[in-house]
């Protein structure tokens, strides 16, 4: 069982949540109603996982995952499962660095929308790996899927997971920036964001909403891992500290700390650290365009409701884990 936060920020949190409960059976997904899944945060299409898993592709379809090229397929043993808009690119892009570890670059989406396609789809989906060697994969919305927990579980249950949360409050807007990017049209963030702005209820079925709400989320997940298995990474020290925190990334996954200081430069255009290519052989490597985009300006009064209702549920959160991620602080130092 979770532990138990103390009686007044649970009902405080209750309270909050109340307010716009689930509906029976519904399954929380990052992907709901008018925000579809989003090309430039998962660039795998069904074609090439289709093609991956499929029994022609190199080492697929038989008894045996050895390949004609060095090493094996093997199903992962540490998953990036969150959050979306939180840092799980940079995070992938710079564990991909160290030698010891291989992942997909796509998000095989296996736990959430290619379950019924079996293990040894997922398996086949995966880069080749030699022995010592840890197989990674990240799709963000594990975390915020009601079944991933019980379905990783029972595929391996020693698997690691790594959860990259950031404050919710700019979480929320990076989300809806993101989706406003490729639909203009939509409603402001003002609009979505509430259920009745006179009344300042929050409409935390809006999933930009929802996926912020951590200590929900990850009480589904402790039914089935200890917490000595879930590893979370502060967004935003990701960012002002890529080095520090990639040695706690090591250090969770038994790695020796290979990825260092000397491997991340500040890309001021972006504000935000790169990642330099070993031995300087080539350009640097920044994430895209669709990282790092200019926020629209949201109104101070529904920022302010917006951390109103998400304190209880950090509170909770940083009591679950032990870890606080100081977000109230933050926001009361600008």
């Amino acid at each position: 069982a979770p532990p138990q936060p103390s009686n007044s920020s649970r009902e405080g949190a209750a309270g909050a949540w109340l307010r716009t409960p689930l509906a029976p059976g519904e399954v929380i997904t990052a992907q709901s109603g008018a925000f579809e899944r989003d090309p430039q945060e998962s660039s795998t299409t069904d074609e090439e996982l289709s093609r991956a898993g499929s029994p022609g592709s190199r080492g697929g379809g038989s008894s045996s995952t050895t390949t004609p090229d060095y090493g094996e397929k093997r199903l992962p043993q540490a998953l990036i499962i969150g959050v979306k808009k939180g840092g799980t690119r940079a995070l992938l892009e710079a564990i991909r660095a160290h030698p010891d570890v291989r992942a997909v670059g796509t998000e095989p989406h296996f736990f959430d929308r290619n379950y019924e396609k079996g293990l040894e789809w997922y398996r086949n989906v995966m880069p080749k790996t030699l022995d010592g060697q840890i197989t990674m994969e990240k799709t963000p919305s594990y975390f915020v899927t009601n079944e991933a927990p019980r379905r990783i579980h029972s595929m391996a249950k020693d698997t690691k997971l790594i959860v990259v949360v950031r404050n919710p409050v700019t979480r929320a807007i990076s989300d809806y920036t993101q989706t406003l990017s490729k639909k203009p049209e939509i409603p402001t963030f003002e609009v979505l964001a509430f259920k009745n702005r006179t009344l300042g209820l929050i409409d935390a079925s809006w999933s930009a909403i929802r996926i912020g709400i951590y200590a929900l989320h990850l009480e589904n997940w402790l039914q089935y891992f200890p917490l000595s298995q879930i590893l979370f990474v502060s967004g935003e020290r990701l960012i002002t500290d890529p080095a520090g925190e990639m040695a706690k990334v090591q250090d969770f996954l038994g790695l020796k700390r290979i990825v260092t200081e000397k491997h991340f430069y500040f890309n001021k255009t972006k504000g935000f650290p790169c990642l330099k290519k070993p031995e300087d052989s080539s350009a640097p490597r920044c994430l895209g365009k669709s990282k790092g985009r200019t926020h629209p300006k949201i109104d101070p009064d529904v920022i302010h409701r917006l951390r109103k209702f998400y304190k209880p549920f950090n509170v909770m959160f940083y009591q679950m884990t032990g870890q606080d991620f100081q977000w109230e602080q933050e926001e009361s130092d600008k």
